[in-house]
């Protein structure tokens, strides 16, 4: 009886939309909780409140542990997937592999042209990077929940993008906001790799001596001013395909019901202004927003589509040009980077206040848009026995459910 009772439980849970369905819920009640509970200054004071000095050289306080240290067992699996996918799979050729970064340029290159166009002789001149970033938590836990209607092709291409692009906007930070790049942790977080390199080049069983090298590579990079959770990425670069689906198998049910919840969580403790209406009146929630709703797919889809062209790219198995223009869609949902960015580009508290309502919205119309796009453009074709087969697939000799993009 018991028996019964929990295995559609079982399989609820280890369904990928599952992951999708509980991200937004979160968001939902971070969002009631800091601005209707009559808690919210006290909600928000809890990510914000300090754990540690900077003399401990570590993140002070409980939202940059969740976005630097924890997330980075995110990008670790994301980089697994990536990298299974660049040896074995949808991305091993060259002319494919190519195609996420040419698809990133453009979803960046668009949007801040569009921000330029309503904001380059305006005080807001200087935000012009908040519309080129996609979250890749929230864009592939859509993905995940629209299922089999977005094809496997597609949501590592999403990823793969959606990646790049944080590299991308990183490297925007360091170079335009007065991102401060300490030289000396970088150069050890350079050691550190190509030690882990090392490791994997000698055929080293894996052990100690890496999981010391990936906490040392996640410290010089969390020093050295660089987006810390990359570490995860280069880690999963870094590590023999033969021994990514151990990894997946421990961390995976970590990573999609304690990590991202409680990524967002933290990044949606927003305090939304009194005059939410009047904002939007604004250039700079204009360009925000038509930045990352139209902007994105359209970068992303044309400057895809002149890569095939020249025949220097070719589209994923399975995948065609209406899901394409779809995935730059959801790439337009650029939330934690893009609020990230706002706090840097701008001093004012106002426009600050405007930015967030601005970068919540396009959040909103992106995912409805996707949504209704990819129900409309990509009906499903699996049988309701096939799909729930694929949930069902378990792994390993215990009978593990694995959480992959495949499932979805």
């Amino acid at each position: 009886m018991l028996k019964r009772a929990i295995d559609p439980l079982r399989i609820l849970i280890n369904d990928s939309r599952f992951t999708g369905v509980m991200l937004i819920v979160c968001t939902v009640v971070s969002i009631f909780l800091a601005n209707f509970s009559g808690f919210g200054a006290a909600y928000k004071n809890l990510w914000d409140m300090e754990w540690f000095t900077a003399h401990f050289h570590l993140p002070e306080t409980l939202l940059s542990w969740i976005n630097n240290y924890l997330m980075a067992f995110f990008f670790l699996m994301a980089g697994m997937e990536i990298k299974r996918e660049l040896v074995t799979g949808e991305l091993s050729s060259f002319k494919k592999a190519v195609l996420p970064f040419g698809a990133a340029l453009g979803g960046m290159i668009v949007p801040a042209l569009i921000f330029a166009y309503f904001n380059i002789h305006t005080h807001y001149s200087k935000g012009w990077g908040i519309p080129t970033a996609t979250d890749i938590a929230f864009s592939v836990g859509i993905a995940s929940i629209l299922g089999k209607r977005v094809p496997v092709g597609l949501k590592i291409l999403l990823m793969a993008l959606a990646i790049i692009d944080d590299l991308g906007a990183i490297v925007v930070i360091a170079l335009f906001y007065g991102g401060h790049i300490n030289m000396v942790f970088l150069g050890i977080a350079a050691a550190l790799y190509l030690g882990l390199i090392g490791c994997t080049y000698f055929k080293l069983k894996f052990g100690v001596v890496q999981i010391v090298l990936c906490f040392g590579l996640w410290f010089a990079l969390f020093n050295s001013g660089v987006e810390a959770s990359i570490a995860g990425v280069l880690i999963a670069f870094a590590t023999p395909v033969g021994i990514l689906p151990e990894f997946e198998k421990y961390i995976h049910r970590y990573v999609n019901f304690l990590i991202l919840p409680l990524f967002a969580f933290a990044n949606t403790a927003i305090l939304l202004p009194a005059n939410i209406m009047g904002s939007f009146g604004s250039t700079l929630s204009l360009g925000i927003m038509v930045g990352l709703v139209l902007g994105k797919p359209i970068g992303i889809f044309l400057f895809s589509r002149i890569l095939v062209a020249l025949k220097v790219a070719s589209l994923p198995r399975n995948v065609n040009w209406k899901q394409v223009f779809g995935m730059g869609a959801l790439a337009g949902i650029g939330f934690t980077m893009s609020i990230f960015t706002t706090m840097l580009a701008f001093k004012t508290e106002a426009f600050r206040d405007i930015a967030k309502v601005a970068i919540l919205s396009s959040v909103l119309v992106s995912l409805v848009f996707s949504m209704i796009y990819f129900y409309l453009t990509s009906p499903k074709v699996l049988h309701e026995h096939e799909e729930s087969k694929a949930v069902k697939q378990p792994v390993g000799a215990e009978g593990e459910f694995a959480l992959n993009l495949s499932e979805a």
